[in-house]
């Protein structure tokens, strides 16, 4: 676990002052101590000159995607490495969410600044900084996400300042560096308090970086909800700027969004939901895990205990954990539940983001669940090259968008250090292999849109360089090879690094202290985490065996065998026939065993009515793919006129459109705003008609609860994927947000970014257009398609052959004007210019000479 830990005899412990200015003695958290013993002898084993030989690979690799993002996109926010140039907001088409991390602000370049430092290429880094400083601007009129910008930007500017400091001090370079960045991290911190500004204390999700939140000017300010790890993943940063600059304005605010957090934990499960609303602090989505939503909220409690020394933290942390490993994990699943009903799997998918959860309990020393996680997480990688985007829990895909997400190689980086085991480095060797084989392009490394077609997408985020980068090369590096000791430093959420002795050379601010909490239920690793030779004693392999148990989790590399028999017992009334006929009812045959078969007598139980049998009904597996039922949008109304279709998807709660014989009829309008994930501006022209309404920002349920609120009969979804198409990327079913959605009747769809680009298109030049939502095997004019079908041959006829009646059997005639052309044949000269007279075309049915074509009969 480097980054935060003190050799201790045999163990490695963290060491961390309390952030009470008494004379506290140190207070250690023990955490698992496996550097130096616990070798697998497995046959993983990776010499030092394969490890060099891979660390080399990864340092060329980030070679190539940064100097791509230097060459083609700087000063831009990050890289589009399919069209070799730079994404700026306002410029490209608006992808809804996922572009308010950008801020005109050189992203890529500031979320990369201390991974050139790990990665010893410092003469690049401080060409970097000067850049940095030159040219990068925080006061632009751009609304931006407050989580995003103060884990990447915030988060970038710190983690500089303080590798520009250290080298600085060493006296060997850096020596004009006068804590620009730190004053450029200030002046960022000022431009996100605003965001605060709430009755709660749980910040906005969205601030206007020259404007604020409440100015007229600011465009933003309108919202309610935020998700529980957009609240509270603030405290690192805010709490290292508070230290570093003597202002303790930012580690405050931080400190009361977590407090508000604690407060409206479910005090029956001490579990927190995913959205919470910022005025009142009521829960909007009650659902809860340690993916999407929540995940870095339960990282930052425990990481601003190692940070901060303050007890608070890993006292609320151990709470939600007991809670988590309650309710949530089950291994080696992490599954949604509702906050008020733990005991209810509210979803049945996990999304890539709670990868990095292993490496979490790593970090508290919890070894068994975050081995078993992370090798189901591997299985699935091996099945599908990389981790989707979503995938249920029977390791198909549910979404199959991959983004080069850095979670699970950073998961695989905390298990190779705290174990030893050259497994995971081998784990981290496929992860290398991957991306070079399946994601490189000419101009950096590409998303990946779909997992199962390995078509790319046009982005490259800058939590690639600033993380992915990181974790692989620390993996297979020795503390030779770094430029600085990395036990000294802890990983933001971004990966980017903090110094831990920010506890005890800086003090801590006034008016910080976090109420104590009282643990009233603790467990062995609530405060110290015995060694693994307590954990596995005699059992160097620990990992490993743990490991076998999900070796074939996802049926990879499996060989098929039958189920064997299995005997189950059953309380029988005494005639045996009326369960019996039960079971039959359902499709399940059970025999009664013959005791002479049965080997061991004795092993019946001597009880009346009670008898040993045989289920011979096997399951079939299920199928690779959830069955998805193509729907479309036909547009109806002149000139279209049921011509043009659009395949769409469907979702999974709404009006089932399979059960409307005919269809939802009606003209489309677009909702303003047009993400929809609020009050509905035009709410009277929207009203009786099908709005369009563009992804992103909130969940595909609220957007249909607001529209269906303004009186809209049908929605249809626009994909904010630029370039997304249902040819190149398989339909899927849209989902809900964990709650019930028995309150939504309206029949929605959703339409690729592509087939939306038509359909919008054909709005704003016809301004009226109408058209049908069904499923595809319904389309007007589909049965009579189907129906009526030749195969024809088509040549041109000499001028006056067709009046001697040459032509024998059925005959189409079709003339052509004086100008029209009907064929060219590529590389001929073309047909004369004008004709000089009629020309007839006949169609003649010679099967025995033809190729076969569909002509409809309209």
């Amino acid at each position: 676990m480097q980054g935060y830990m003190r050799t201790t005899g045999n163990k490695r412990c963290w060491e961390s002052l309390s952030a009470s200015t008494t004379g506290m003695m140190w207070k250690t958290l023990l955490v698992v101590s496996l550097f130096c013993w616990g070798k697998c002898q497995d046959s993983q084993n990776m010499t030092p000159e394969e490890k060099g030989v891979i660390r080399d690979q990864i340092v060329e690799m980030f070679d190539h995607a940064y100097g791509s993002y230097m060459k083609y996109a700087y000063p831009a926010d990050e890289l589009m490495p399919l069209s070799c140039r730079g994404r700026v907001r306002g410029q490209e088409p608006n992808r809804g969410d996922i572009d308010d991390s950008l801020g005109k602000f050189s992203l890529t370049l500031i979320d990369t600044l201390d991974t050139l430092v790990v990665l010893n290429k410092l003469d690049e880094f401080e060409e970097a900084v000067k850049k940095a400083v030159s040219d990068v601007r925080l006061d632009n009129d751009v609304v931006v996400s407050v989580f995003e910008t103060n884990i990447r930007v915030l988060g970038g500017l710190l983690g500089g300042h303080v590798m520009a400091d250290l080298l600085r001090q060493r006296g060997e370079r850096m020596q004009w560096y006068r804590d620009e960045l730190l004053h450029m991290a200030k002046e960022l911190g000022h431009r996100l308090l605003p965001a605060f500004n709430t009755t709660s204390g749980l910040p906005y999700p969205k601030v206007n970086l020259r404007y604020g939140v409440l100015n007229p000017l600011s465009r933003t300010g309108t919202e309610s909800d935020t998700c529980t790890a957009c609240a509270g993943t603030m405290i690192l940063e805010f709490a290292a700027l508070s230290r570093l600059s003597g202002n303790s304005v930012f580690e405050e605010h931080a400190r009361k969004a977590l407090d508000v957090l604690w407060e409206r934990r479910q005090r029956g499960s001490d579990l927190v939901g995913t959205v919470i609303n910022i005025h009142n602090g009521e829960w909007v989505r009650r659902d809860s895990g340690v993916g999407a939503g929540i995940d870095s909220y339960y990282e930052y409690l425990m990481k601003a205990y190692i940070l901060l020394g303050d007890n608070v933290f890993l006292d609320r942390f151990n709470v939600h954990y007991s809670a988590i490993m309650k309710y949530i994990s089950q291994p080696p699943l992490l599954l949604n539940v509702h906050m008020h009903n733990p005991t209810v799997s509210v979803r049945s998918w996990m999304d890539s983001l709670l990868a990095f959860f292993p490496g979490l309990q790593v970090l508290r020393g919890d070894l068994k669940p975050a081995i078993e996680t992370h090798e189901m997480l591997y299985q699935v990688t091996k099945q599908h090259k990389f981790l989707p985007e979503a995938f249920t829990t029977e390791f198909r895909v549910h979404w199959g968008q991959h983004l080069l997400r850095p979670e699970f190689a950073e998961s695989t980086y905390y298990l190779y250090k705290a174990t030893g085991d050259p497994y995971y480095l081998r784990v981290g060797q496929s992860i290398v292999e991957k991306l070079n084989a399946y994601a490189r392009v000419p101009c950096g490394f590409a998303a990946v849109q779909d997992v199962r077609t390995g078509t790319h997408e046009d982005r490259m985020d800058s939590f690639f360089l600033a993380e992915m980068f990181k974790y692989l090369y620390l993996m297979f590096s020795e503390k030779s090879h770094l430029p600085i000791d990395m036990d000294g430093y802890i990983f933001t959420t971004e990966a980017h690094l903090l110094p831990i002795s920010l506890s005890t050379t800086q003090p801590p601010c006034p008016g910080n202290d976090t109420e104590t909490v009282r643990i009233s239920q603790e467990d062995l690793f609530t405060h110290s985490c015995p060694s693994t030779e307590t954990l596995f004693p005699n059992n160097p392999s620990f990992a490993k065996t743990i490991r076998d148990g999900y070796k074939y989790l996802t049926g990879v590399g499996q060989a098929f065998h039958p189920l064997p028999i299995r005997e189950i017992e059953l309380p029988l009334h005494d005639n045996g026939m009326e369960p019996v006929e039960f079971f039959k009812s359902m499709g399940i045959s059970l025999t009664p065993l013959n005791e002479a078969n049965m080997g061991d007598t004795g092993r019946l139980k001597e009880h009346k009515g009670v008898y040993r049998v045989k289920l011979v009904a096997e399951l079939s597996q299920a199928p690779e793919e959830e069955v998805v039922v193509p729907h479309v949008v036909q547009l109806i109304s002149p000139p279209f006129l049921g011509r043009t279709v659009l395949t769409a998807g469907p979702a999974k709660f709404g009006m089932d459109l399979t059960k409307q014989e005919h269809g939802v009829k009606g003209s489309i309008v677009k909702a303003s705003p047009y993400t929809a994930c609020g009050p509905i501006d035009n709410a009277a022209g929207l009203k009786g008609h099908i709005a369009l309404a563009l992804r992103g920002d909130c969940m595909f349920a609220a957007k249909a609860r607001w529209l269906q609120k303004a009186g809209a009969i049908g929605v249809i979804f626009i994909d904010h994927r630029e370039g997304s198409n249902s040819e190149e990327t398989p339909l899927f079913q849209m989902v809900g947000d964990g709650d019930s959605t028995e309150d939504i009747t309206l029949p929605l769809v959703f339409l690729f970014s592509r087939e939306g680009a038509v359909l919008t298109a054909a709005l704003e030049k016809h301004h009226n257009v109408d058209v049908l939502l069904l499923p595809k095997e319904r389309q007007l004019g589909r049965d009579k398609m189907e129906r009526v079908s030749m195969n024809l041959k088509l040549r041109l006829a000499e001028e006056g052959e067709m009046e001697g009646g040459a032509a024998s059997g059925p005959t189409l005639e079709f003339v052509l004007e004086n100008d029209e052309v009907l064929l060219k044949d590529e590389g001929e000269e073309e047909l004369r210019e004008k004709q000089q007279s009629e020309q007839q075309q006949s169609c003649t049915e010679e099967s025995d000479r033809t190729q076969p074509s569909k002509i409809p009969d309209s």
